[in-house]
């Protein structure tokens, strides 16, 4: 399973961005998927994780309110719309899949072998 991830850019604090999860490798229905965030001198740090379904999700509390996670299972992506975007925002947006793993889990504990090559989201005016 292989991510390609899209949609960051520069932003002015308080815009939008929605970003775009594609997979390819197999079909996304298998895994929760979620969003995770690098900057310099900080670990990643998961933003937001959902189910298979769709019907359970987690958000980090720096994001909660502000960002939306959804998955389009025909397209086999996942998004995340980023509202009220902060300049502490800004760094390279990920995302990873887990099968098997509760979503509050798999943003907050769960390791990953391998990353995409991320998007970066700058919010600076």
């Amino acid at each position: 399973l292989q991510f390609v991830e899209s949609g960051g850019g520069l932003v002015q604090p308080g815009g939008s961005l929605r970003l775009s999860c594609v997979a390819s490798g197999s079909t996304l229905e298998y895994y929760s998927v979620g969003w995770f965030r690098q900057t310099p001198g900080k670990e990643r740090e998961g933003l937001s994780c959902i189910s298979r379904s769709g019907d359970i999700t987690y958000y980090t509390d720096s994001v909660k309110g502000r960002f939306s996670i959804s998955r389009d299972s025909a397209k086999n992506t996942v998004y995340l719309q980023m509202n009220s975007l902060k300049p502490e925002d800004t760094g390279v947006y990920y995302c990873a899949a887990k099968t098997a793993w509760p979503v509050e889990a798999m943003c907050t504990r769960a390791r990953f072998p391998s990353w995409g090559q991320g998007t970066q989201v700058a919010v600076s005016s």
